[in-house]
């Protein structure tokens, strides 16, 4: 499939290598243009400028909020005004469901599909191809880009037609992470106040109750202080706290 990818940061860039991997023709841009040229040598083309990765038949964006998910989508030459018409619009970003609704509604009238598709995964995740999609839209459009979203994870979830429903699921999911973190961080805390190791704590907390594999990594992480590198920049938790 000829597909235009938008935005190759930690998720973005291990996502296009993946459809690439699979056999797509994976036409990329990022507005550094240095991270773009990095993915030349796994075969993709590397887009001149913004609207000309726009030209094919489907885009996928993975951007870092709204307000670049808007300057891409809705700007001049941007996906908006570049897809053709019967394109299909694949946004992987986690964004409010307010400017789903906005894409989803803009594309329609240009005759263009949309589908929000967001992810749960870290970057290793997405570079292993693990990653879980939540994916809705209109079905004819879901079902023409199922090979990309079953291409980049382990599972697809297809929540039905309406595209701000996806974002809403991806939204409480990603509380729910954050409160594990938050949780976690003040367990541990108290913990060590007391000499008491966190990964004994854990051990038997995760090992015997929960038994989740969330608890085990992140719990791993924040017993061990192992912050850098982030997997995921704090600003853009924020970004979702507020969302």
């Amino acid at each position: 499939m000829n597909v235009g990818f938008l935005g190759l940061g930690a998720m973005g860039a291990p996502i296009a290598r993946t459809l690439l991997v699979k056999g797509h023709a994976v036409t990329v841009y990022n507005r550094t243009h240095s991270r773009a040229e990095a993915l030349a040598a796994d075969g993709a083309r590397v887009a001149a400028g913004l609207a000309e990765a726009c030209r094919e038949p489907v885009v996928v964006t993975m951007l870092a909020d709204d307000a670049a998910v808007e300057a891409v989508v809705l700007g001049d030459g941007g996906v908006l005004a570049s897809l053709p018409r019967g394109g299909v619009h694949v946004s992987l970003s986690t964004v409010s469901p307010a400017l789903s609704r906005r894409l989803a509604d803009a594309h329609a009238a240009r005759g263009q599909g949309f589908v929000a598709a967001p992810v749960f995964g870290r970057p290793e995740a997405a570079a292993a191809q693990r990653l879980v999609v939540v994916a809705a839209g209109p079905a004819a459009s879901v079902e023409r880009v199922r090979p990309l979203l079953e291409a980049i994870g382990r599972k697809l979830y297809v929540l039905g037609e309406d595209p701000p429903a996806a974002n809403v699921f991806k939204l409480a999911g990603n509380f729910l992470f954050i409160a594990l973190i938050e949780t976690l961080g003040e367990a541990f805390a108290v913990l060590r106040r007391w000499d008491i190791p966190p990964e004994q704590f854990l051990d038997v907390v995760n090992g015997q109750i929960f038994q989740s594999p969330i608890y085990e990594s992140y719990g791993r992480i924040i017993a061990q202080e192992r912050y850098e590198p982030a997997g995921f920049k704090l600003r853009l938790g924020l970004k979702d706290v507020r969302l």
